[in-house]
């Protein structure tokens, strides 16, 4: 059976991120095996501060970029956000729950923690923060979010105290780089061939996933 690898870059803090998980999820329901998402990050909210506050100064600041968000929101009734983001919660930066959610991938990979264990981490954190309006840059949240989920804390620091967890998250950074991906989220198929970025919808997933899957060989990607 044919199955169709898709790089998954994203950004915790991100909402189009939050949108897009729901279409992932539609996915995989339905095509189930014949996809493969590597979920991976990439750096949009790495200092949230000046991303935010000096990025967005000329449209509003952190009361701007709420409004920006109360906005899309209304447009994707299917998904809910908290009307204080970015007032009273200021996460500092995307890399601390970035590095957890990796700490956890890999307690995973070697048998320390339940198959899907990151998968849900990224979800529980994406749903505390822009549902639940918490700090997801803080230890207590993350921590919280895992023990939800009943995931052992010390599997998840021990990832973090041998520095595997840190490695791993560079090399996302640097894949995201290598592959020039510009946002989150994007998504990655026929060997870098085809970039899907931002606000993509299932139809769309759908349609590429279907080429490929319909003529799967490289050798017919382009006629260029």
């Amino acid at each position: 059976m044919t199955t169709v690898p898709i790089h998954y870059f994203s950004d915790l803090l991100c909402v189009w991120a939050y949108v897009a998980e729901l279409r992932v999820n539609a996915v995989k329901g339905a095509f189930g095996d014949q996809v493969r998402f590597e979920p991976s990050f990439c750096s949009v909210f790495g200092d949230s501060p000046r991303k935010i506050g000096a990025g967005w100064a000329a449209k509003g600041g952190f009361e701007g970029f709420n409004s920006h968000l109360r906005e899309v929101a209304a447009r994707f009734p299917e998904i809910e956000i908290h009307p204080d983001l970015w007032l009273t919660v200021r996460p500092a930066s995307s890399t601390s729950p970035h590095l957890f959610v990796k700490a956890v991938r890999i307690a995973e990979a070697e048998g320390a923690c339940a198959a899907g264990a990151a998968d849900q981490v990224t979800s529980g954190l994406r749903d505390a923060f822009f549902r639940l309006a918490r700090d997801i840059a803080t230890r207590a949240v993350q921590d919280a979010v895992a023990e939800g989920i009943g995931i052992d804390r010390g599997a998840i620091q021990a990832r973090i105290d041998d520095g595997s967890a840190f490695a791993a998250l560079a090399g996302d950074y640097q894949d995201a780089e290598a592959m020039g991906i510009k946002g989150s989220p994007s998504f990655v198929l026929n060997d870098g061939r085809q970039k899907l970025y931002g606000n993509v919808g299932f139809r769309v997933l759908e349609a590429n996933i279907q080429e490929l899957l319909r003529t799967p060989s490289t050798d017919q990607a382009s006629w260029c």
